[in-house]
């Protein structure tokens, strides 16, 4: 298969891991928003990098390529997210009943991974990401006024978090 150089003799290949390299960090936040550890957040984003590439000459608007990737990744996130939820080992049993509702807070991202997981991905999404409203409405796949109401009951338990964290 041939390379075909775009113009300024940069390959696809080479943009797309340009593209790739620049928001990995952004892709993995995304992702760990809506997983509950590294690993497999890590995971998620490596299916979105492949997914990607497969429809890497179908992107049409290079300027959208950051939601784009993101978009991939949060759907790739809940993919790995329901699949990890049908198997249940038996040494994480007890783990399950105390929850991370019993676990104090000591920093704000402990807090953030705390909040429900839509909420969690509207906060990542617009505080870490820097995204606008209408942008996290298209990757999360609901509404304008939906993304604002997950941001605002966010941002109240957010505070009531760090509050129970301050008490002695």
């Amino acid at each position: 298969m041939a390379s075909m150089e775009l113009a300024g003799g940069i390959s696809p290949r080479e943009e797309f891991a340009a593209l790739v390299t620049e928001h990995s960090r952004s892709m993995f936040r995304a992702a760990r928003s809506l997983l509950n550890c590294d690993a497999d957040a890590e995971d998620a984003v490596s299916e979105a990098i492949l997914r990607a590439w497969r429809k890497w000459g179908q992107l049409r608007d290079r300027d959208a390529a950051r939601a784009w990737l993101l978009k991939i990744t949060v759907n790739c996130a809940y993919e790995q997210r329901r699949k990890a939820a049908r198997v249940l080992y038996t040494d994480q049993v007890e783990g399950v009943a105390g929850g991370a509702e019993d676990q104090p807070v000591s920093h704000l991202w402990e807090a953030v991974l705390r909040l429900p997981d839509d909420q969690r991905a509207a906060v990542t999404l617009y505080y870490y990401e820097d995204l606008p409203v209408k942008e996290i409405a298209r990757i999360l796949g609901v509404a304008k006024g939906t993304v604002k109401s997950r941001l605002g009951r966010a941002r109240q338990r957010l505070k009531q978090l760090l509050r129970e964290e301050e008490e002695p």
